[in-house]
Protein backbone atom coordinates (compact mmCIF):
# COMPACT_ATOMS: atom_id res chain seq x y z
CA UNK A 1 0.00 0.00 0.00
CA UNK A 2 1.35 3.42 -0.95
CA UNK A 3 1.60 6.30 1.48
CA UNK A 4 -1.25 8.23 -0.19
CA UNK A 5 -3.61 5.30 0.45
CA UNK A 6 -2.33 4.90 4.00
CA UNK A 7 -2.94 8.59 4.77
CA UNK A 8 -6.45 8.39 3.31
CA UNK A 9 -7.13 5.35 5.52
CA UNK A 10 -5.84 7.31 8.51
CA UNK A 11 -8.31 10.13 7.85
CA UNK A 12 -11.09 7.58 7.29
CA UNK A 13 -10.39 6.18 10.77
CA UNK A 14 -10.82 9.70 12.17
CA UNK A 15 -13.99 10.31 10.17
CA UNK A 16 -15.29 6.95 11.46
CA UNK A 17 -14.37 8.04 15.00
CA UNK A 18 -12.49 4.74 15.37
CA UNK A 19 -9.85 5.42 18.03
CA UNK A 20 -8.31 1.94 17.86
CA UNK A 21 -7.90 2.07 14.07
CA UNK A 22 -6.43 5.58 14.38
CA UNK A 23 -3.91 4.45 17.00
CA UNK A 24 -2.80 1.66 14.67
CA UNK A 25 -1.13 4.29 12.46
CA UNK A 26 1.02 5.63 15.33
CA UNK A 27 4.30 4.50 16.86
CA UNK A 28 4.22 3.67 20.57
CA UNK A 29 6.38 6.73 21.35
CA UNK A 30 4.42 9.13 19.14
CA UNK A 31 4.35 12.85 19.83
CA UNK A 32 0.97 14.39 18.88
CA UNK A 33 0.08 18.07 18.72
CA UNK A 34 -3.37 19.36 17.75
CA UNK A 35 -3.36 23.04 16.78
CA UNK A 36 -1.91 25.15 19.55
CA UNK A 37 -2.56 22.60 22.32
CA UNK A 38 0.34 21.20 24.31
CA UNK A 39 1.99 18.16 22.70
CA UNK A 40 0.96 14.74 23.99
CA UNK A 41 3.49 11.89 24.14
CA UNK A 42 2.79 8.17 23.88
CA UNK A 43 0.11 6.20 22.10
CA UNK A 44 -2.05 5.62 25.21
CA UNK A 45 -2.11 9.33 26.08
CA UNK A 46 -2.92 10.25 22.47
CA UNK A 47 -5.77 7.74 22.57
CA UNK A 48 -7.25 9.48 25.62
CA UNK A 49 -6.99 12.93 24.00
CA UNK A 50 -8.43 11.78 20.68
CA UNK A 51 -11.26 9.85 22.36
CA UNK A 52 -12.23 12.98 24.31
CA UNK A 53 -12.19 15.10 21.16
CA UNK A 54 -14.27 12.57 19.24
CA UNK A 55 -16.86 12.61 22.03
CA UNK A 56 -17.04 16.43 22.00
CA UNK A 57 -18.48 16.65 18.48
CA UNK A 58 -21.02 14.75 16.41
CA UNK A 59 -19.02 14.00 13.24
CA UNK A 60 -16.00 14.79 11.03
CA UNK A 61 -15.31 14.76 7.32
CA UNK A 62 -11.80 15.28 5.95
CA UNK A 63 -11.36 16.16 2.30
CA UNK A 64 -7.66 15.77 1.54
CA UNK A 65 -6.56 17.95 -1.37
CA UNK A 66 -2.86 17.07 -1.69
CA UNK A 67 -0.29 14.75 -0.12
CA UNK A 68 3.48 15.08 -0.49
CA UNK A 69 6.23 12.81 0.80
CA UNK A 70 9.95 13.41 1.06
CA UNK A 71 11.90 10.65 2.71
CA UNK A 72 10.37 10.12 6.18
CA UNK A 73 8.06 13.16 6.17
CA UNK A 74 4.52 13.36 4.77
CA UNK A 75 2.67 16.66 4.43
CA UNK A 76 -0.97 16.97 3.48
CA UNK A 77 -3.66 19.60 3.43
CA UNK A 78 -7.36 19.85 2.83
CA UNK A 79 -10.61 20.91 4.42
CA UNK A 80 -12.16 19.37 7.50
CA UNK A 81 -15.86 19.75 8.24
CA UNK A 82 -16.90 19.32 11.86
CA UNK A 83 -20.50 18.65 12.78
CA UNK A 84 -21.26 19.97 16.24
CA UNK A 85 -23.58 18.27 18.72
CA UNK A 86 -26.37 20.68 17.64
CA UNK A 87 -25.85 19.52 14.00
CA UNK A 88 -24.41 22.88 12.86
CA UNK A 89 -21.17 22.61 10.88
CA UNK A 90 -17.80 24.32 10.64
CA UNK A 91 -15.48 23.80 7.65
CA UNK A 92 -11.87 24.95 7.97
CA UNK A 93 -8.61 24.31 6.14
CA UNK A 94 -6.05 22.04 7.76
CA UNK A 95 -2.49 20.94 7.16
CA UNK A 96 -0.75 17.99 8.79
CA UNK A 97 2.88 17.02 9.01
CA UNK A 98 3.69 13.39 9.76
CA UNK A 99 7.23 12.34 10.63
CA UNK A 100 7.56 8.61 10.11
CA UNK A 101 9.38 5.70 11.71
CA UNK A 102 9.01 3.09 8.99
CA UNK A 103 5.30 3.17 8.18
CA UNK A 104 4.25 4.38 11.64
CA UNK A 105 3.78 8.03 12.51
CA UNK A 106 6.22 9.10 15.25
CA UNK A 107 5.35 12.81 15.18
CA UNK A 108 1.84 13.97 14.26
CA UNK A 109 1.40 17.73 13.88
CA UNK A 110 -2.02 19.22 13.05
CA UNK A 111 -2.33 22.84 11.91
CA UNK A 112 -5.97 23.93 12.10
CA UNK A 113 -7.99 26.76 13.63
CA UNK A 114 -10.89 25.34 15.65
CA UNK A 115 -11.48 28.54 17.64
CA UNK A 116 -15.07 28.69 16.29
CA UNK A 117 -15.87 25.03 16.89
CA UNK A 118 -17.39 25.26 20.36
CA UNK A 119 -19.12 28.64 19.98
Amino acid sequence: MGMDERIKELFQSVDNRDVNAFLGFLSDDVRFRFGNAEPVDGKANVGNVVRGFFESIKAFRHDVVEIWQKEDVVICHGVVTYTRKDSSTLSVPFANIFKLAGVSIREYLIFVDISELYK
